[in-house]
């Protein structure tokens, strides 16, 4: 990843190495707010107008048979990876913002989901290890905790002050998701899936049960930094992410590119190397099959009868030179989208390419059968020259795709003293017919590393936004767009200062009506008042 050289970036990272040492030696309650940093009296806390309601019409994705339902399972809200939530979210009448500190540093809340009673179910990063948390979603209280062991990122960033490394690790249980009973099932930094429920004991408190535990190290190399092995002398591949394909075998991939399975019923391992290849996203799900995408291509698998992963077919992409900053690697750095199933044309599977001078969306058709030179429906180049990349899953909805511009994030640091990057966000369609693709709107939001969500029922995208600011404010808002238009509808203030970037954690929209997002210092809610 590329750098930012300069003497503002190295006084932050000192400061960033002062405040660890801080939060090993100081004890922090959870329940605090957390705070504004100075210049938030001098920007604007609100800007636009209430918007109206306006559901958008389409078919959502399938309902996967082994996850909650649609809207609360995942960072991507379903297994096709669509970005949207069936909630309203706030319209921005009078909306009022609450927060709640994790960590002193850290405490970033991720993946948010949603059990059936509408509490929280997330993950939050902290220095120490990262800890499930069961919040109330009102209040943001904790109502139960489970701490999972530190990453060996954490390790590294404190012992060699390179906290690139954990900024660009997306392992350890960031990517999790909740299943048809409402258990989180992750992949810890030791290599282990966990399939954790959740109870309300008889005096009301609630509780975090280890349910299932899956070794996956007899396949996964495991040598890893840890304080007691400062200087390992082999491999470490962390997994990545987790998800169940349509029969209930659970999915899970590595940094180093291996695919693998387990049978939750037997508990039988089976895997696969993409031998040189990197995988640093999630992954999609769908009837017809699991698919991948790799910093070299995107991939269809199916598993065999003995759960061995079974590549159905495999498509290159331009990867580019080099990785661009805003980009974890040197790839697409999407989740791949799976939408147009009820297409004459269709179904399809999105992403972007990591092309040097302008990105590309990608739309395949992604049946088996389909001829290698009718696979590819459209390529269309996005954003400005010599800018352009996302590190974060489209939006799709019926036959239509959003992508967000993440060219210059790479850490809260990059955009402190008022900075943002270029940005920008458009819409793409896949004609009726799949003939090919078409620009619909493109907007001027800056969004630096969201992933951005679209309320099916009520028509506006979210995303959380840092616009520059002449006086070094660092000002964030959560602004509301309108998926017709790519007119901004709304926006409101969240917070000022470094604690309030989301690195990119994604918004997330309650069955509330309430919109979620993971801030570098814990979550932030913000809610239509009255």
């Amino acid at each position: 990843m590329t750098t930012h050289p300069g003497r503002a970036r190295a006084l932050a990272l000192i400061a960033a190495v002062s405040a660890v040492a801080l939060a090993f030696a100081t004890p922090v309650a959870l329940a605090d707010e957390i705070p504004l940093a100075p210049g938030h009296r001098l920007v604007e806390h609100y800007d636009g107008a209430p918007a109206a309601a306006r559901p958008v019409p389409g078919d959502a994705p399938a309902q996967h048979p082994h996850l909650a339902p649609n809207g609360r399972s995942g960072m991507h809200a379903d297994g096709a990876g669509s970005g949207t939530h069936p909630f309203s979210g706030p319209l921005g009448r009078d909306p009022k913002v609450s927060s709640e500190k994790i960590a002193a540093v850290g405490g970033e809340c991720a993946t948010v989901t949603f059990d059936a009673g509408g509490r929280l179910l997330t993950v939050c990063g902290t220095f120490s290890g990262f800890l499930l948390k069961l919040l109330d979603p009102r209040t943001l209280d904790t109502l139960a905790e489970y701490k999972l062991p530190q990453r060996s990122s954490t390790v590294e960033a404190i012992t060699r002050l390179d906290f690139e490394k954990i900024f660009k690790d997306t392992s350890g249980g960031a990517y999790f998701y909740l299943d048809d009973r409402d258990r989180v099932v992750l992949a810890d930094s030791r290599q282990h899936v966990l399939r954790i429920a959740h109870r309300q004991k008889s005096h009301g408190a609630w509780e975090f049960v280890v349910e299932d535990d899956w070794d996956l190290t007899p396949l996964v190399p495991h040598d890893c930094v840890s304080w007691t092995n400062l200087f390992p002398s082999g491999v470490c591949d962390p997994v990545t992410s987790v998800m169940p394909d349509w029969d209930g075998r659970i999915w899970w991939v590595t940094r180093l590119g291996r695919v693998g399975t387990v049978d939750p019923a037997t508990g039988t391992l089976r895997a696969i190397r993409l031998s040189g290849e990197e995988i640093q996203n999630s992954f999609s799900v769908a009837e017809d099959g699991v698919s991948i995408v790799s910093d070299h291509a995107l991939y269809s698998f199916r598993a065999d009868a003995d759960g061995t992963p079974r590549v159905q077919w495999r498509q290159t992409y331009d990867r580019g030179t080099g990785t661009k900053p805003g980009s974890v690697n040197q790839g697409s750095g999407t989740t791949p989208d799976l939408f147009g199933d009820g297409g004459p044309a269709g179904p399809y599977v999105a992403i972007t390419d990591n092309a040097d001078d302008r990105m590309n969306v990608l739309v395949y058709r992604r049946g088996v059968d389909v001829p290698a030179e009718q696979r590819l429906v459209c390529k269309v180049p996005v954003f400005g020259s010599g800018a352009s990349t996302t590190d974060n899953s489209l939006i799709s909805w019926g036959n239509s795709l959003v992508v967000e511009n993440n060219y210059g994030y790479e850490n809260p640091t990059s955009l402190t003293f008022g900075r943002s990057v270029v940005g920008g966000a458009a819409r793409i369609d896949v004609r009726p017919d799949g003939s090919g693709c078409d620009t619909v709107w493109e907007s001027d939001v800056r969004s630096p590393s969201t992933v951005p969500k679209l309320s099916t029922a009520n028509g506006l995208l979210y995303f959380y936004e840092k616009r520059p600011n002449p006086l070094g404010v660092d000002a964030w808002y959560l602004t509301a767009v309108d998926f017709r238009t790519g007119k901004r509808a709304w926006q409101r203030l969240t917070g000022t200062g470094p604690a309030y970037d989301n690195n990119w954690a994604p918004i997330t929209i309650g069955p509330d009506g309430t919109a979620y997002v993971g801030v570098f210092n814990g979550i932030v809610a913000v809610r239509d008042g009255g």
